[in-house]
């Protein structure tokens, strides 16, 4: 583990932080039961999870706009029921279920985690959700944010550089001065990529039982770690 540390730590959120995919599955299934609509809810999770996957690779190559998470969500749920075969639910169903983005809940580490490392640093979402996605996630989770930073701030998703450089010059800070931690090995390649230090940290069932990536570090972050408490720990929180 380096020796140095960060002024600020800035965190992925989805996955890394919250439990996008149990949280969406349980929300549907609840749904599903009180609508008579059936469906393999975690196969309409993970149809919607792989498309926003690919419509993000479509903004950063400039075949797509930027637009609000929210309103790609909402274009990818409709796509998602589609191709899994899901039908039954009204239009203020599926509003609702669009909503559930802002709704996921914390991994049973976040927020203890999160609340050790505030005492020494500051801490912070930099995700690709949009701010009032942030917002009320963060207030539903009790999640303990410093500031929340939405790619809408920067009009970019990750990993555009103005995303993870936009979060060091709004706090004032130069880029090594502030750490990026994911559970994501690619997002902390990109945010090393840019200068910023790097922290990893397991969430080997994201993707559900049959998780096949992240399941390790796969370079020599300044901080590898278990779970968010484990890396208070490894910053002496």
């Amino acid at each position: 583990m380096s020796s140095k540390k960060p002024v600020a730590i800035v965190f992925d959120t989805f996955g890394s932080v919250v439990d996008w995919r149990g949280s969406l599955v349980a929300e549907m299934k609840e749904l599903g039961g009180k609508r008579g609509v059936n469906g393999d809810w975690a196969a309409v999770a993970d149809a919607w999870r792989h498309g926003y996957h690919r419509m993000l690779d479509e903004v950063t190559t400039g075949t797509r706009d930027y637009g609000l998470l929210d309103d790609l969500h909402r274009e990818l749920l409709d796509e998602a029921m589609r191709d899994v075969g899901v039908t039954g639910f009204r239009e203020d169903d599926l509003r609702d279920i669009n909503l559930g983005w802002h709704r996921v809940k914390a991994w049973p580490d976040a927020v203890a985690g999160l609340t050790r490392l505030k005492t020494k640093y500051i801490v912070g979402s930099l995700s690709n959700g949009n701010v009032r996605l942030l917002v009320d996630m963060a207030k539903g989770a009790n999640l303990p944010w410093d500031v929340v930073f939405g790619s809408d701030m920067f009009s970019r998703f990750k990993p555009h550089p103005d995303t993870y450089l936009g979060s060091a010059r709004l706090l004032n800070l130069e880029p090594g001065e502030v750490m990026l931690a994911s559970a994501h090995n690619g997002d902390l390649a990109n945010a090393r990529k840019y200068g910023l230090m790097t922290g990893f940290f397991l969430r080997p069932t994201e993707f559900g039982p049959n998780q096949a990536i992240d399941l390790a570090a796969e370079a020599d972050w300044d901080v590898i770690a278990d779970d968010i408490e484990d890396m208070a720990t490894k910053l002496d929180t």
